[in-house]
C-alpha cells in the first residue's frame, strides 16, 4: 500500500505540476467517451470480443469509426483554446509547400523501404515474389488512400496537438519524447503481443516523425509523407504477399514476428531516416517551431 500510495502521489504532483497532462487526458477521456456508444454495437456486428485477436477485417472498421471522431475533437478542443488546425501543423494556406514536403515525405520512406529490404534479398534473408506483382497493382491506390488517412489523423493528434500541448511545459524534445511514448503505447490497443516487441520502435518513428515536424517550420507534411509511406509500402508488401522471410537472418535483425520496428534493420531504417531528412534541410534550428 506504502509503494501504491507513493505511486498515486506522484503522478497527482506530476498532473499538477503539468496541465498539458490534464489536457492529454481529457482528450482520450472525450476520444474514447463518443467512440465507446459507436465501437460497441460495431464489435457486436462483427463478431470480435476483447481480447480476441483482431482480423484484418474487424479492425479497419473499428479503427474507421475511432479515426473519424479524432478531428472532430481536435477541432473541439482547438475552438474552446482559441487555436486552428494550423497551429497544429495543418498549414493550408501554403498547400503547394505542403503537398510538396508530403511527396518528398513518401519518396524518402519508399526508397528506405526499399533500401532495407534490397539489402536484406540480397544477403538472402527474404525472398522476392514477382510472381504476385499481379496482386500489386489494384491496391496500390486503395492502400495509399488508407495510408494518407491514417497517417494524418495520427499526425494531427500526435504531432500536432499532443506535441503543442506538451511544449507548454516542457522542452521540444521532452514534449516530443512523451507525445512519441503516448503514441508507441497506445498500439498496444489493437495487438499487445505483435505490437509489444515494437514499442521502441514506434517510440522511435514518433521521435523522427517530431524530428520532420520541427524540419519542416511546423508543417505536418514532411511527417504525414514519411508516415504514410510507411504504412503503404509494408502494407502493400504484406497484402500482395510480396516477399517472405527465409528465416536465415536472425528475428532479431529482421524484426520478431516478422515485424520490420521489432529488429534492428528497422530501427536503422528510422535512424537513417532521420539523418537524411536533416541533411536534406541543413542548417534549420531544431529547437522551435514558428
Amino acid at each position: 500500500m506504502a509503494l501504491f500510495d507513493q505511486v498515486t502521489d506522484g503522478w497527482l504532483e506530476l498532473l499538477a505540476a503539468s496541465p498539458a497532462f490534464l489536457k492529454a487526458i481529457a482528450f482520450f477521456v472525450v476520444w474514447a467517451g463518443l467512440w465507446l456508444p459507436i465501437v460497441i454495437p460495431l464489435a457486436t456486428l462483427l463478431n470480435w470480443r476483447p481480447p480476441q485477436p483482431l482480423t484484418t477485417k474487424q479492425k479497419l472498421p473499428l479503427l474507421a469509426s475511432l479515426y473519424l471522431i479524432a478531428p472532430l475533437i481536435v477541432w473541439g478542443a482547438s475552438f474552446v483554446e482559441g487555436a486552428s488546425f494550423s497551429d497544429y501543423g495543418v498549414q493550408t494556406q501554403n498547400l503547394t509547400s505542403l503537398l510538396i514536403s508530403l511527396g518528398l515525405g513518401l519518396s524518402l520512406a519508399l526508397l528506405g523501404l526499399t533500401l532495407v529490404f534490397g539489402i536484406q534479398w540480397t544477403l538472402g534473408w527474404v525472398d522476392w515474389h514477382g510472381e504476385n506483382v499481379g496482386r500489386l497493382i489494384p491496391i496500390l491506390l486503395p492502400i495509399l488512400l488508407l495510408a494518407l488517412w491514417i497517417s494524418g489523423t495520427e499526425e494531427l493528434i500526435f504531432r500536432g496537438f499532443l506535441l503543442n500541448k506538451f511544449q507548454q511545459d516542457y522542452s521540444t524534445w521532452v514534449a516530443g519524447a512523451i507525445a512519441s511514448l503516448i503514441f508507441a503505447l497506445l498500439h498496444l490497443v489493437w495487438e499487445r503481443e505483435e505490437t509489444l516487441p515494437q514499442v521502441p520502435g514506434l517510440w522511435l518513428m514518433g521521435m523522427v516523425l517530431t524530428l520532420a515536424r520541427l524540419l519542416d517550420g511546423g508543417s505536418l507534411g514532411l511527417a504525414c509523407g514519411l508516415h504514410a509511406g510507411w504504412i503503404w509500402g509494408l502494407s502493400c508488401l504484406d497484402t500482395a504477399q510480396m516477399i517472405t522471410y527465409t528465416g536465415i537472418g536472425a528475428k532479431l535483425l529482421t524484426g520478431i514476428a516478422e515485424k520490420p520496428l521489432a529488429g534492428v534493420a528497422g530501427i536503422l531504417c528510422l535512424l537513417g531516416t532521420g539523418v537524411v531528412i536533416k541533411l536534406l534541410y541543413m542548417g534549420i534550428p531544431l529547437f522551435s517551431m514558428h
